[in-house]
Order: structure tokens, then C-alpha cells, then sequence
């Protein structure tokens, strides 16, 4: 063999060769990875995230399994991860993309997230930036036992609660169990092409506020880009229009049915999310009763923290009551606001209307429940009121579920700048 040592039978240089070929190709494979992670922006820090969360469906877990692996430099594991999903959900554009991704890695041929130096391809920068805020919020979960802090007070006839924070594109199902609230689930949803805050018509902008479902629409009752189905929301509310606030049509809905998801701001105005999802809510959603608070960044606090709000504006409140029942006009004028408005009144002209009623009374009988209290997402000093209205007087009894929005005045007091039906 010429100076040359068999080693199992394969020349020493052979086996060098096929050993170098190996560190090379992990080498390149290693780059590959490193590009990759980098291109898609992905966080630095890596949580234990390989355990299945219970807020999530398992699609997202897999997702986010495959991120955390690949920003390991772990390519087998997260083939073996993100293979999985693609057989599971194949209409997973972001899925399918780091599935590719994660093959021409392992080949060491891939410089940049979709693409291979030549730039993303179209469409490639919004699952980039989905993969990011996926991966994000699982990194940096909202804290156990804190809430939103616009959720001050939700009545035990409201069964669940719905929260988005749309920095994240994510939706928060909470649970009421006698009034305390309980983080059920935590859906991924797409927001409006120009981000937050929707002020007039056709600007492309989710709404930020309180809201309410008025009704569930199937999707075989809509075109195609529903998908599964839609809630309406009752924007513009009473709030927004008082703002001059416009615009129609913002929903919660699905996708069409050959797609998962849509990149995070891809919608003109709606939150879209996945179809299965869509189709959970179904079972929580109580149409005219659940509320959809919709922040462009929430804020979590322990919930002892919104104690000491709750029961100052529920003093307000039965004072308010208690006033209203006294038929002394100027106590009670005093807990509302010289800018209030009602759906068809201003204050002095709803001042005059007031008088003229109290002047028929004998007797005014004043009884609430079910009251709700939401801290506006966008005005801290801003509380929406809700409950339902059980009047009684001398020539006139009846029912009603009223809304009002409390603010916080300059002088630190609390009093009703809108108040009407709900």
C-alpha cells in the first residue's frame, strides 16, 4: 500500500478526507443557520419553550419549538419539528417557508431568511416579521397572575373577556369564574396593514377600545377571504364617534381556507385569525354580552393593583344612583361633566329634560347589577361603565342596559361625559 495504514479497510487519507468533508459540511451548515437566524431577526435569548404550553394550540407550539431549536443551531431538531407541522397544517405559508429554510441550511446553502442573497422574495418580509412576533411573545409571556388593566371589574354574567394587544398580534381569551378571571387561551391574529388606532374611514387601522360582538356571521355566508366566519364589532362606539371617529366593518374573522395565517398587518382594519381558532371562540362568545378590548399595547398589573380604581368609581357610581333617587337635581347634575353628551342631547339640554322629568316624580326607585367596568386602552382617565338598569317611579317603571363613560377631571374627581343605552 505504498507507506499508506488500512484502517477497517479504508486508507487513513480516505478516511481524514471523508472526516474534514464532514466538519466542513457542518461548518457550512453552522454559517447557514447562524445567516438564517439572523435574517429572520429573531430574538436573542432562548427560552425553554419544548414543553407544550396550554394557552396555545399546537400548531403554534411546533412553530415556535422549530424557532427555538434553530436559534440553537439544533437543525435535525428542528427539522424534525417544523416536518411535522408542514404534515399537519400544509396551508402554513411561514411553516413551509422555515421547513425550505431549515433543508438548505443543513445543505449549507442559504444566506438569508427565503432567500439566498438576492433579497426576500415578495411577501417573504411579513412571515419574517411573523415569525418574530411569534416567537417574541412566547419568549417574553405575559406574567402568571397578572392582568390587563383595562379589565377593573367584569360581572359574573359575562362569561368570557376578550383582550388584544396589538404590539404583539395576539388575542387573550380570559375565563370569569365568579369574577375572578382566568387566562383560557391565546390565539395569533393579523391587524390592519398601517398598524393601530383607527381614526377616519379606509386608513388601513384595527381600532383601539372597548368593544362588543354583535353578532357571529358564517362563512358560508360570506366571500372566501372570511373564511370560517366573522364577529362584527360595534365600532364606531359611542366613544369614537364622539371623537369623530369613522369608518365601518372591523371585525374578528378567519382566513381562506388554502391559508393558515396572514402576515401580522395585512388586513384593513380587522383582527384575522387562524379559521380552528376562529371557530373556538364560538364556544365562549356571547353575542351582544362579550367584550373586546383592544389595546395597542396592554399593560399587566396584579389584579390587587386595580382594587383601589374599582372602588372609588364604584363609590361614584352609587352615589350616582343615590342622587338620581333623591330628585335633588343639583346633587345629582354634579356627576356629570360640562362637555357630557347624550345620543341626542347635550348637557344643558339634558339638564332641562331632567328637570322636567323629576318635576312629575314622586318617588324615583333606582336598582343596578351586572356591572362592568373597562379602563379605556388608549386613556387611562377614560373608564367605560356598564350595567343593567332596573327604574322605578311614580308614573313609570322599566329595564334597560345603560352605558356610560366616567372621566377623570381635572380637579382628580370622576363624572359621566357620555351616557345611553348599551
Amino acid at each position: 500500500m505504498e507507506g499508506r495504514v488500512a484502517i477497517r479497510g479504508r486508507p487513513v487519507v480516505a478516511a481524514g478526507a471523508a472526516i474534514h468533508g464532514a466538519i466542513v459540511a457542518a461548518a457550512r451548515a453552522a454559517v447557514a443557520a447562524a445567516s438564517l437566524v439572523a435574517t429572520m431577526c429573531l430574538p436573542v435569548a432562548v427560552a425553554a419553550v419544548e414543553g407544550a404550553n396550554g394557552y396555545h394550540a399546537e400548531e403554534e407550539h411546533l412553530l415556535v419549538e422549530a424557532l427555538t431549536r434553530l436559534r440553537g443551531s439544533r437543525l435535525d431538531d428542528a427539522l424534525s419539528s417544523i416536518r411535522t407541522l408542514v404534515d399537519k397544517r400544509p396551508n402554513f405559508r411561514l411553516a413551509q417557508l422555515v421547513y425550505g429554510d431549515v433543508l438548505l441550511a443543513k445543505a449549507g446553502r442559504i444566506h438569508e431568511f427565503g432567500g439566498n442573497g438576492a433579497g426576500p422574495a415578495a411577501g417573504v418580509a411579513g412571515l419574517r416579521e411573523e415569525a418574530r412576533n411569534r416567537l417574541t411573545h412566547h419568549l417574553a409571556a405575559p406574567p402568571a397572575g397578572m392582568l390587563p388593566d383595562a379589565l377593573l371589574q367584569v360581572p359574573a354574567g359575562r362569561s368570557h373577556v376578550l383582550v388584544a394587544d396589538l404590539s404583539r398580534n395576539r388575542l387573550f381569551v380570559f375565563a370569569n369564574r365568579d369574577g375572578d378571571l382566568a387566562l383560557t387561551a391565546d390565539y395569533y391574529g393579523a391587524i390592519g396593514k398601517a398598524g393601530a388606532v383607527k381614526v377616519i374611514e379606509g386608513d388601513d387601522r384595527t381600532p383601539v377600545g372597548v368593544y362588543f360582538i354583535t353578532r357571529f356571521i358564517d362563512g358560508d355566508d360570506l366571500p372566501p377571504l372570511y373564511g370560517a366566519g366573522a364577529f362584527p364589532l360595534d365600532y364606531p362606539n359611542p366613544w369614537d364617534r364622539r371623537q369623530g371617529r369613522t369608518g365601518h366593518g372591523i371585525w374578528l374573522h378567519g382566513v381562506p381556507v388554502d391559508t393558515y395565517s396572514r402576515p401580522p398587518r395585512s388586513s384593513e382594519g380587522c383582527i384575522t385569525l387562524a379559521n380552528h381558532d376562529l371557530l373556538q371562540l364560538r364556544r365562549w362568545v356571547e353575542v351582544g354580552k362579550t367584550p373586546v378590548v383592544i389595546a395597542e399595547r396592554l399593560n399587566w398589573v396584579a389584579a390587587e393593583e386595580m382594587n383601589a380604581l374599582r372602588r372609588q368609581l364604584t363609590g361614584h357610581l352609587e352615589r350616582w344612583r343615590r342622587d338620581w333617587e333623591s330628585r335633588d337635581l343639583e346633587r345629582y347634575a354634579s356627576h356629570y361633566a360640562e362637555d357630557f353628551t347624550a345620543p341626542d342631547k347635550d348637557y344643558a339640554q339634558w339638564l332641562g329634560h331632567k328637570a322636567r322629568v323629576n318635576a312629575r316624580k314622586d318617588f324615583i326607585r333606582v336598582a343596578l347589577e351586572h356591572v362592568a367596568m373597562f379602563r379605556d386602552p388608549a386613556d387611562p382617565d377614560l373608564v367605560l361603565v356598564t350595567f343593567h338598569q332596573d327604574y322605578d317611579s311614580s308614573n313609570y317603571r322599566g329595564e334597560m342596559a345603560k352605558r356610560q363613560y366616567w372621566r377623570r377631571q381635572p380637579d382628580g374627581a370622576w363624572r359621566i361625559v357620555y351616557e345611553g343605552p348599551a
